[in-house]
């Protein structure tokens, strides 16, 4: 017996020193690193789930051909939304458009341990009554539907971030930073096709209950600040949701912050899970949808050509402002999304 414990005693002690000397080798791995470098990778190892991550300003936005485009949008996700860690207030617009109901959709909120926001532009393939707007599949904006948006989100810690892009689907997530979706501030511009379109999101945008005289338009650009969202009933399963939700939310981004503790620079921090922990970096990466049984419920998947492939792609909203040379992003690394695999070129840590 006492063999026995002095052997278990052991392995307990050989396996603190083999985390001890692993955790220290990472820490001098991401140090010795380039910085052109870890943004490299970290644009490489983001591109498999749909993102694009900013080095210059420490955030992550969706990709402009994110897999997540064939899923388009549903009420359902949003309704789904808290039962899954994202805690967020939505502002959906609804307008008719040439023979077309469409939905510009705001968010701002929690979404793990991510802070953030996201503009959403859809439409359906018909004009839709008020009672189907609940119930009807809404398609992405495709590639000569996209508008010009742009959008700036505060924090009540003082953390801001700025992105500006022709999109469907803009998007802005700040990790390691907790916020009450109340404590968060989405000032958002969108550049319209024509007045036509923009009278109509206008009006929409009135019918959701956003005062008129908040609303600034100038030639085809209209801006607005969402901050405060109307009156929401929501059920008590969703209210306890939210609210379990929003403490776990707490309780995993103190955590995150926790084990990353020997860096600042928020792609350190990344990094350093990347290598360290794996299954809780793929868990960072889903930002926004929730499940992907929630998507094979809709018959929505990621399509093949987004699995297990990667392709070397920098962003030049990042590349322009973050001042990496254009040759550190040829290097490729094999990432897979979905797997625990390192980069090629070198040894586990």
């Amino acid at each position: 017996m006492y063999a026995a414990l002095f052997i278990l005693l052991l392995l307990a002690f050989a396996g603190m020193l083999f985390v001890h000397f692993r955790r220290k080798k990472i820490i001098c791995r991401i140090r010795d690193m380039e910085k052109c470098k870890k943004c490299s990778l970290l644009e490489e190892l983001s591109e498999p789930f749909g993102y694009v991550y900013h080095c210059c300003c420490g955030f992550f936005s969706s990709a402009v051909d994110a897999w997540q485009k064939s899923a388009g949008y549903t009420w359902f996700y949003d309704y789904m939304a808290p039962r899954f860690q994202m805690v967020f207030d939505s502002l959906p617009v609804y307008f008719n458009y040439r023979g077309r109901t469409w939905l510009i959709e705001f968010w701002k909120g929690q979404y793990g341990i991510n802070a953030g926001a996201e503009i959403g532009i859809y439409h359906a393939d018909r004009l839709l009554s008020e009672a189907e707007y609940r119930t009807a599949h809404f398609e992405a904006a495709g590639e000569e539907e996209m508008l010009s948006c742009s959008m700036q989100l505060s924090t009540q810690s003082g953390a801001c971030v700025k992105i500006s892009e022709r999109h469907w689907w803009l998007t802005a997530f700040l990790p390691g930073v907790f916020s009450r979706p109340s404590g968060l501030c989405l000032k958002a511009a969108i550049c319209f096709e024509n007045r036509e379109m923009m009278q109509a999101f206008y009006q929409g945008l009135c019918q959701a209950g956003y005062p008129a005289e908040c609303i600034t338009v100038q030639n085809l650009f209209l801006s607005f600040t969402f901050h405060q969202p109307g009156p929401v009933h929501y059920g008590f399963l969703t209210r306890f949701h939210r609210r379990l939700s929003q403490c776990l939310n707490r309780m995993y981004c103190s955590l995150f912050l926790w084990v990353t503790r020997p860096f600042t620079c928020t792609e350190d921090r990344i990094l350093f899970l990347y290598y360290y922990l794996p299954f809780c970096f793929r868990r960072l990466m889903r930002l926004r949808r929730f499940h992907r049984r929630c998507h094979r419920k809709r018959g929505c998947r990621r399509p093949e050509c987004c699995r297990g492939k990667s392709k070397c792609r920098r962003s030049g909203y990042c590349r322009e402002e973050s001042g990496c040379c254009p040759g550190c992003s040829g290097e490729k690394h094999g990432y897979r999304s979905g797997s625990s695999r390192r980069p090629r070129g070198g040894k586990q840590s």
